[in-house]
């Protein structure tokens, strides 16, 4: 009986393991905190520019809706820029999109195609595209047709955070930590979960709105901001940075992750989305 549970448990674990994707990177609620940062760090010409082509996405109506439920007495305008920044993991299970070698579907109005276009998130041993996407992308958002322009702005709202994941930019070989499981504090071993899934929830609750977002935030904005003379843009920085990160700061010495490392994971967690959120808005508000 012994035997019969530890092949059904190495099964599950095999099923996780290819079943957990290798393109995610902060949850939603660490994505809506870089927004949350890049908006406070946009000039009010920015913000209109922004808001303006996210009302032409063909899926504004369903970040407004998600808006108005989530924060109803707030700013529309600042709400969807925020619910924009899921978006480009969100299409991962959408059946509008496609991926691999699947069948490709009915493109929306402006869409140059309808590919998930997991490469996009990464860039690793195995391959991965995401330093160059982003420049792809604000080439398009800031010398493209208006079609470009609406396509690129989600992207690059989500691909900024991404870049600033760690795991987004290479591993030990494990798929971004796909393939290494760690125990988080005050877990049993039984609570096991991938060490990219482990860095992707730092950010906390996924569903983070209104006064429980600005609490972070709040948080958030006495970390140490950017020097302003930074170069504006600068993806190979980024990109360099995170790689720094994996050698000595993102894997716990232990597959049981200690209070102290714990600690120190959150703090390299928050400045990183902090960094990502203050160089969106910059970039943002040159670009647009």
């Amino acid at each position: 009986m012994g035997f019969f549970n530890q092949k059904r448990g190495l099964c599950l674990l095999v099923c996780l393991l290819l079943l957990s994707p290798a393109s995610h990177a902060w949850n939603a609620a660490g994505h809506r905190q870089i927004a949350a940062l890049a908006w406070e760090e946009m000039s009010e010409a920015s913000r209109r520019k922004a808001a303006d082509l996210l009302r032409q996405h063909p899926d504004y109506p369903r970040w407004r809706q998600r808006q108005q439920k989530n924060d109803p007495t707030g700013d529309p305008d600042y709400g969807v820029f925020l619910e924009a920044s899921t978006w480009a993991d969100e299409i991962r299970g959408d059946a509008r999109f496609y991926g691999g070698r699947d069948t490709p579907t009915p493109r929306l109005p402006g869409f140059p195609d309808m590919r998930r276009h997991s490469e996009w998130h990464y860039r690793d041993a195995e391959g991965g595209v995401i330093d160059s996407s982003l420049k792809k992308l604000a080439a398009d958002l800031g010398r493209g047709n208006r079609a470009a322009k609406i396509y690129a702005l989600p992207w690059l709202i989500h691909l900024v955070g991404d870049i600033h994941q760690p795991l987004h930019c290479g591993g030990r070989n494990d798929r971004g930590g796909n393939q290494t499981m760690v125990i988080p504090p005050a877990r049993s071993k039984h609570s096991a979960m991938t060490l990219h899934r482990y860095w992707d929830n730092l950010p906390g609750a996924s569903r983070q709105h209104g006064k429980y977002l600005e609490a972070v935030l709040n948080d958030l904005r006495r970390l140490p901001p950017l020097s302003n003379a930074e170069p504006v843009g600068d993806v190979n920085r980024w990109y360099s940075e995170s790689r720094a990160l994996l050698a000595q700061q993102v894997y716990p010495p232990r597959r049981k992750i200690s209070a102290a490392f714990h600690k120190h994971a959150e703090t390299v967690a928050a400045l990183r989305i902090r960094a990502a959120g203050q160089r969106l808005g910059r970039w943002l508000d040159r670009l647009l």
